[in-house]
């Protein structure tokens, strides 16, 4: 049973996407309908120039969806069946689906202790079929890019970046999905640049992978309206198009708001000896991290998860607590010690600019109860 005076803090405010701009969100869509502008249009146009620049790449093509521009992407690079692409399992299914989808064998292999794909374990998976490296640049942070960079030279295979929760995280001053062949970005509506349904982008510096994907996503139709090669319809809708455009004018302080919150947490749960947090905002100089999420690790996962509930905040153990490779109907038959460990104590706290200070505070508060601790007086201060 709840908590009679819990506050409620829930893991994602979806109503908030909408409801933090109601007047200007309406207007853009009142203006886009009034010009009858649905599909392929300026907007759009206009959102990838933007993103390109933002982000430091040369081309952006926007997509009805991620996992769209991943397999496209995969696609684009030549990439199919009897070619192999290492992928780390602690990702979304739909790393792993796009790579099936484009006819190729997705080859799982471990995160390391940064949640992040482990280049000792794709250095070991390179066999003569391997074609691709696709990291997934998880939770707003950018792998090893460097040691990643050098499996990959040392094999003359590619990458390509799974980016969907790392739109402006940086390595080494570089932003997420432009280190590869080419990177894809997420805009559902959790994500950092969220818009009011599916969305996503693939990125690139290469001219003629630009050209390709251009036409796979739209049934492989060349500007002359020749079918010139077998493609989708994965364009994305011109309205999000425009309420993506506008919102990325105000992207930085989304980010660094979620900086503030995550250097709170840290603030408040760095000395709990239970806990495994992400380094903070100013840790490590080489990387730039968005926070798209706060997951961290923690003794009695499932205890402190029911005992927050209790208290009225969510959380989340990312897609259903299993790692991709096991789930055993893909046909897997990997073991992955440490990816399989982890997910027996990883869970994500509330993370998203709807969350005020004290939000912050009560669930460091509810927190630091589970596993005895006073060292913040919220508690005391509210009454909890």
């Amino acid at each position: 049973m709840a908590s009679t005076n819990a506050k409620v803090v829930p893991f994602f405010n979806y109503p908030f996407v909408f409801t933090s701009h109601e007047a200007e969100h309406l207007s853009i869509i009142a203006d886009v309908c009034r010009r009858g502008a649905f599909i392929l249009q300026r907007d759009m146009e206009e959102f990838e120039r933007n993103l390109a620049a933002y982000v430091g790449v040369k081309h952006v093509v926007a997509m009805a969806n991620a996992t769209d521009a991943l397999h496209l992407a995969i696609r684009a690079a030549g990439i199919g069946p009897g070619d192999e692409v290492i992928f780390c399992t602690h990702t979304m299914v739909a790393t792993a689906s796009a790579i099936y989808f484009a006819g190729a064998t997705p080859v799982p292999v471990e995160c390391g202790p940064d949640h992040l794909i482990d280049p000792a374990s794709v250095e070991a998976a390179v066999t003569p079929r391997t074609k691709a490296i696709m990291p997934t640049q998880l939770n707003g942070r950018t792998c090893d890019m460097d040691a990643l960079q050098a499996v990959a030279d040392k094999h003359d295979i590619i990458i390509i970046e799974d980016s969907a929760q790392a739109l402006g995280s940086k390595y080494k001053g570089r932003c997420a999905g432009t280190f590869g062949a080419s990177g894809c970005i997420s805009f559902y509506p959790a994500k950092t640049l969220g818009c009011f349904g599916d969305g996503g982008c693939a990125m690139t510096n290469d001219d003629a992978m630009y050209e390709q994907l251009l036409l796979l996503r739209d049934h492989g139709r060349a500007p002359s309206g020749d079918v010139v090669l077998w493609g989708l319809n994965s364009r994305l809708d011109n309205l999000q198009a425009a309420v993506l455009n506008h919102k990325l004018k105000s992207y930085d302080r989304e980010i660094a708001r979620r900086r503030e919150i995550a250097a709170r947490y840290r603030r408040h749960l760095a000395s709990l000896p239970s806990l495994r947090l992400p380094p903070g905002p100013e840790d490590d100089p080489d990387h730039f991290d968005i926070f798209q999420n706060y997951e961290i690790e923690a003794e009695r996962r499932d205890e402190l998860r029911d005992f927050l509930k209790q208290r009225g905040v969510g959380t989340l153990i990312q897609w259903g607590g299993k790692a991709v490779h096991q789930f055993a109907k893909l046909g897997f038959n990997q073991r992955l010690p440490f990816t399989e460990e982890l997910f027996t104590r990883m869970i994500m706290l509330p993370m998203n600019t709807s969350l005020s200070d004290e939000d912050v505070d009560y669930v460091c508060a509810c927190i630091e109860a589970f596993y005895g601790s006073s060292s913040i007086d919220y508690q005391k201060q509210h009454g909890t």
